[in-house]
């Protein structure tokens, strides 16, 4: 492992995401939870790093993309493996992900958003280069924040103290008692926890059919949760887990392909007093092929839920988990 002398603000980010590198290690059944999430923990934080300067120069909008999904897999690794660390530990790191990740959240919306309605034009020959002007002076606008909270030193802080506690063992880490015969490791726990958040999620199964907009959304969560639990530990699990996160993904796709056009509506529609009629009208045009593109999604959830609840799929799940 990397001693704290190695790792330092005073280094280039390649400097670091090299010693940090060296110092990933394989998940074994038998670390501790705390001790295998540190090892998730540190694999995100490397691609969040990478991912860096990318966001800030906006060369490759799918740099904003993984970074922010490295950021937010480490906030649910936290919040999930919170009752196995220090609370004061968690609360601080989650405190400066959830900052960073809503910097992140702002640019990559409008990415999204500007993606869509440019292949949208292309392909339906609608005038929209209006809409989309206004839409990229608020994105130079929110990538100037996140640059901004990127070079402050409370992130460099926090890049520096997170580099610590993710290559050293014990760090932040809630005492265990060595002669308790207590669940403690990640094979012991693990099973558990993710039917616990399995459980979590099939408990919307009353809710489908009516499907409104807050609980889909709030069902997408959730999936993300469970999602996110096995994905953490998937290299321990039986071959049959990339199949289980493959059906994870599909639903979870699916719901946030539905909250991104709800999302992308109300933004929208706030820009039509912006532009001039036949503007506006184009841009009418392209919320009206949004609207109707969700009422498809939503129509299909149902059937989407069904696959994701059926046998095959969960025995998928069982057979991962029989492995540890």
């Amino acid at each position: 492992m990397p001693s704290t002398e190695s790792i330092n603000m005073d280094q280039p980010d390649t400097q670091l995401i090299d010693v940090l590198r060296a110092a990933d290690r394989p998940i074994e059944p038998h670390d501790t939870m705390a001790e295998a999430g540190r090892k998730a923990l540190l694999r995100d934080f490397i691609r969040m790093l990478e991912h860096e300067d990318g966001s800030k120069t906006g060369d490759d909008i799918e740099d904003v993309h993984d970074m922010r999904v490295a950021t937010r897999r480490m906030r649910s690794a936290l919040r999930l493996l919170e009752p196995y660390y220090k609370s004061k530990t968690v609360r601080t790191f989650r405190a400066q992900l959830k900052k960073t990740a809503d910097a992140l959240g702002a640019v990559r919306d409008l990415d999204v958003m500007i993606a869509n309605l440019t292949t949208y034009q292309q392909a339906n020959g609608v005038p929209l280069e209006a809409t989309i002007a206004l839409l990229d002076d608020r994105r130079l606008e929110e990538r100037a924040d996140l640059v901004r909270i990127l070079n402050k030193d409370s992130y460099r802080r926090f890049v520096n103290k997170f580099a610590e506690f993710a290559t050293t063992p014990g760090a932040g880490a809630r005492s265990i008692d060595q002669d308790s015969l207590a669940p403690s490791q990640l094979r012991h726990l693990l099973p558990t926890q993710v039917y616990e958040h399995l459980g979590a999620v099939r408990a919307y199964d009353g809710a489908i059919a009516e499907g409104d907009p807050e609980t889909l959304h709030a069902l997408r969560i959730e999936f993300k949760r469970l999602r996110y639990l096995v994905h953490f530990f998937s290299e321990i699990m039986g071959a049959s887990v990339d199949d289980f996160l493959a059906e994870l993904k599909a639903i979870q796709d699916h719901l946030g392909a539905m909250q991104d056009i709800q999302v992308a509506t109300d933004r929208l529609e706030d820009l039509l007093p912006d532009l001039d009629d036949d503007d506006a009208d184009s841009l009418r045009t392209y919320l009206d092929a949004l609207n109707t593109e969700l009422e498809t999604l939503e129509a299909k959830v149902p059937q989407v839920w069904k696959r994701f609840n059926s046998t095959p799929i969960q025995r998928k799940l069982a057979s991962a988990l029989v492995a540890l």
